[in-house]
Order: structure tokens, then C-alpha cells, then sequence
């Protein structure tokens, strides 16, 4: 039976923050021929539109935060990770494993996280920096929707933060699994599915998102 009493949530409730999840210089370096995980048609583009999100934010004084996932060249740290369809991917001595900086305008002014597991949470930093900066809501971007974005999204939830995805700034290993992952993260959190209009609508409209002197 479907839950008809929950509390109707803003968009954005407190401060927010913007997550940009695993764009890494690969996206756009790569032969898509020769790409060592799947990626949805249209992957590319969707991560190029993250960008909109990244500027509107920080005219807004809202924290960027970049995820990267980077796995030490002897492979000791992958773990179960090669387990499944994922080939070796995201060394830290490749060009490609890198925060895509040009495309995404990275600033020294940004937060940086590395991850060697799909969750950003997991056995990182990412929970104190966010409790040091006061954030109540995370407005995600990057990918894979149904991978590093889904288990962040999980996390997030069960660590009892306000939870947005950016539907046309995300992009999942395929279709199918993108939209089914886009359902189970609105079953979580009703509302949790926002396009990018709505996200930087209310990035405009809300002025005590402004991270104040703490």
C-alpha cells in the first residue's frame, strides 16, 4: 500500500550540495569501442550537461563536490569489484582516471573525494566533510546511475540526508538499468527524480542556501 501521509519535501530543505559523481577524463577521451565498462546511449552528453548544474551552483555559493574512483595499479584494492560485467578500470597512474577538469570546470575551490568502492560514503571522508559544512540536501549528478550514483543515493538516504538525482544529468550502463534505477531511488524518496530545470530553479530561488561563515 502506498504511503499517502508522508510530508510533501521542497526540492532543496537546507543547505544543499552538488555531487558530481565519477565524471572523470575518460568520458571524453575514450573510444567508445573500447570503453572497459558499458555506458547508456547518449552517456557523453548527459554528463556535458552536468556542467549547467556545476555553474548555477556555484553562482549560488552551494558547495561542488567531485567523487572520483581510483584504484591503486596492482588491482589490491578492487576487491569484489571485478566480480561482475566491470573490467579493470580507473587506475591511478591513467590520464583517464582523472576528474574531468576542462569540461566540468573544476576549481581548487572544490571539494574532492576519492573512493575505491561505489559508494562515496564507503571507507571515505565524504560524511564529515558534509556534516562540517552543514548539508541537509544532496543534488546528485555523474555516473553510473545504477552503480556509484544509486549506492551514494542509498547511502545518503539510510544516513538520513534529503536525497535529489538530476534524471538528465546522470546516465547508467544501459538504458534499461538507468530508468530502473531512477525508480528504485524515487521509491526511497518521493520526489527524489528531478530534471535539471527544477534543480537550478530552485538553486535561484532559495537564498538561505548560501553557505554562511560557519
Amino acid at each position: 500500500m502506498a504511503n499517502t501521509s508522508s510530508a510533501k519535501r521542497n526540492l532543496i530543505e537546507g543547505r544543499a550540495a552538488l555531487i558530481v559523481i565519477d565524471i572523470q577524463a575518460s568520458t571524453f577521451i575514450d573510444s567508445s569501442d573500447m570503453r572497459t565498462i558499458d555506458n547508456m546511449s547518449g552517456y557523453k552528453g548527459r554528463m556535458e550537461r552536468a556542467r549547467v548544474a556545476i555553474d548555477a551552483a556555484r553562482e549560488r555559493s552551494i558547495p561542488v563536490i567531485f567523487i572520483q574512483e581510483v584504484h591503486r595499479p596492482d588491482l589490491v584494492d578492487f576487491g569484489r569489484e571485478l566480480d561482475g560485467d566491470e573490467d579493470v578500470h580507473c587506475l591511478e597512474d591513467d590520464p583517464g582516471t582523472d576528474i574531468a577538469k576542462k569540461e566540468m570546470g573544476f576549481l581548487p575551490t572544490d571539494y574532492l573525494i576519492r573512493k575505491q568502492r561505489y559508494s562515496a560514503f564507503f571507507g571515505t571522508d565524504f560524511e564529515i566533510l558534509l556534516r562540517g559544512l552543514k548539508i541537509d540536501t544532496l543534488l546528485l549528478c555523474g555516473g553510473l546511475t545504477d552503480v556509484c550514483v544509486h549506492y551514494t543515493f542509498v547511502d545518503a538516504h539510510q544516513s538520513d540526508y534529503f536525497c535529489r538525482v538530476i534524471e538528465d544529468c546522470v546516465a547508467g550502463s544501459s538504458l534499461e538499468a538507468h530508468e530502473a534505477s531512477l525508480r528504485a531511488m524515487e521509491y526511497l524518496q518521493s520526489g527524489a527524480r528531478r530534471p535539471l530545470s527544477e534543480v537550478v530553479t530552485a538553486m535561484s530561488g532559495d537564498t538561505n542556501l548560501r553557505v554562511q561563515a560557519l
